[in-house]
């Protein structure tokens, strides 16, 4: 435990893709520090952020961007829920969250008209492409030739 008493929650994560590796970089960079095992987000004095810190930082924030009503879960729930939209599974949406339960990991599977078009999309696809190579659609097409 770190000094007075208290428990220090950290976990590791990894970024799968590129998409916000530089700027992770350029924060830890210029905010935190590079080392292996450093936070990446830091209180004023360079410890772990604390919760009545970290309030006064986001709305700060906030302001600076001119966001109103955006709370920081907001942020996970989004990409969590664009995961999922993505064709992410329970068990990935599980471990991109940290979670060990499925309750959880089926919030962020929302139903959308999106999704739904997606899906269909690809059963299409893999449904015109098995019946190009059906035997019996060949014979149909044979015949309708003659």
């Amino acid at each position: 435990m770190p000094d007075g008493g208290q428990r220090r929650f950290v976990r590791v994560r990894r970024l799968p893709s590129p998409f916000l590796l530089s700027d992770v970089v350029e924060h830890l960079e210029q905010f935190t520090g590079t080392a292996d095992d450093q936070l990446v987000f830091t209180g004023p004095k360079g410890a772990q952020l604390r919760r009545s810190n970290f309030t006064r930082q986001w709305r700060k924030a906030l302001e600076a961007a001119g966001l109103t009503g955006v709370h920081f879960h907001d942020l996970r729930h989004t990409g969590n829920t664009l995961a999922g939209e993505a064709g992410a599974s329970l068990r990935e949406l599980m471990d991109r969250m940290g979670h060990s339960s499925t309750r959880a990991a089926l919030i962020y599977q929302h139903r959308t008209s999106l999704r739904d078009k997606m899906i269909a999309d690809e059963i299409s696809r893999r449904a015109d492409a098995e019946r190009r190579q059906s035997g019996t659609q060949r014979a149909q097409d044979d015949d309708e030739a003659s």
